[in-house]
């Protein structure tokens, strides 16, 4: 089958389109045919080697999380699935390689299409939706009437996250540019602020959760706005202890993790408030939920472009420019 694959860690280097493997089904493994694949900031990180001590992969490696398809084939345990089925997922970690024309994936990971989405909107929701919903619904608990501060509202999470806090019940804040006021008013943001003039930190104050998916500099002045006992939870890093042991990663790799979150953790700290990182995880059940609130009208797809299978470089070269407004999508069928 053709995929997309690299075959060393290089920012500049483009994915090659080649000839490999059809993919190997497990026991509790369906065989999905892709029609659509999301791209994601994460798979531009990987090729650049931003996480190789964190997500060793051998290589080459086919890149490539989230996915929409249909169920070719499935292994002799899977109970929840069957064939011709039409179903969408991200991909537990290393178990990825969307960028090609099948996968072979866990039935725990997946979740059936939402009804009436096309295949390439449903290929834009499992990364954003899962960590939308890890963050605000798992960790943050969020609760009728309580304020977050959301980063970049009009990007791939952004976009998922405001309508999800919506559903919540929360009153949302965002950042975006001027030119995004109209898209993230749409989606249900409460207070816009425009970060290219205005110093959220001038607006904002006693939040009860702020997502953080920017710089250092952001990290810290958001922990700011923060009430006490409220929570910061980075979607960007720096990964903390917790997310270390919980990968259970050798002894010199955790204290080098717990000196990266030094420096927020003591902010933390001083203020009364928590920190913690996120590293989204595969959750078919999730996914399913979230699936039940597109079907109900209470959640859409936002999304910017729609490449061809064969432009997918251009694609990951565009959410690379950070202009993408919501998510980039390749079809392959």
């Amino acid at each position: 089958m053709k995929a997309f694959t690299i075959n060393r860690y290089n920012k500049h280097q483009n994915l090659q389109l080649t000839e490999v493997s059809d993919p190997i089904l497990n026991d509790h493994d369906v065989l999905v045919q892709i029609h659509a694949a999301g791209i994601n900031l994460l798979d531009s990180k990987l090729k650049s080697g931003e996480f190789k001590l964190i997500l060793p992969y051998q290589l080459p490696l086919i890149l490539g999380h989230d996915f929409a398809g249909i169920i070719l084939k499935v292994g002799p345990k899977v109970q929840k699935f069957k064939i011709g089925e039409e179903v969408f997922g991200r991909v537990r970690d290393f178990r990825i390689g969307t960028f090609a024309e099948q996968i072979a994936v866990s039935e725990d990971d997946i979740a059936k299409k939402p009804k009436h989405l096309t295949m390439e909107e449903a290929a834009s929701i499992p990364l954003v939706g899962l960590t939308s919903w890890q963050a605000l619904v798992e960790n943050a608990n969020i609760q009728k009437g309580q304020k977050v501060f959301i980063q970049a509202g009009s990007g791939g999470v952004g976009t998922f996250a405001i309508q999800l806090a919506k559903v919540l019940g929360a009153e949302v804040a965002t950042t975006t540019s001027h030119s995004n006021f109209e898209l993230v008013k749409r989606l249900g943001a409460d207070t816009i602020i425009d970060y290219k003039t205005t110093d959220f930190e001038s607006i904002l104050k006693d939040y009860d959760v702020v997502i953080h998916s920017q710089d250092g500099k952001t990290l810290h002045k958001s922990l700011r706005i923060l009430k006490p006992g409220g929570k910061l939870i980075s979607i960007s890093g720096p990964p903390d202890i917790n997310f270390a042991k919980e990968m259970k990663f050798p002894w010199f790799l955790q204290f080098v993790i717990r000196m990266l979150s030094l420096s927020a953790n003591k902010k933390a700290k001083e203020r009364n408030v928590q920190y913690s990182f996120l590293f989204m995880k595969a959750n078919g059940s999730q996914l399913n939920q979230i699936s039940n609130l597109i079907n109900e009208g209470r959640i859409q797809p936002v999304i910017d472009k729609i490449y061809p299978f064969e432009a997918l470089n251009d694609a990951l070269a565009y959410v690379e420019s950070g202009r993408a407004k919501g998510k980039v999508v390749v079809k392959m069928l």
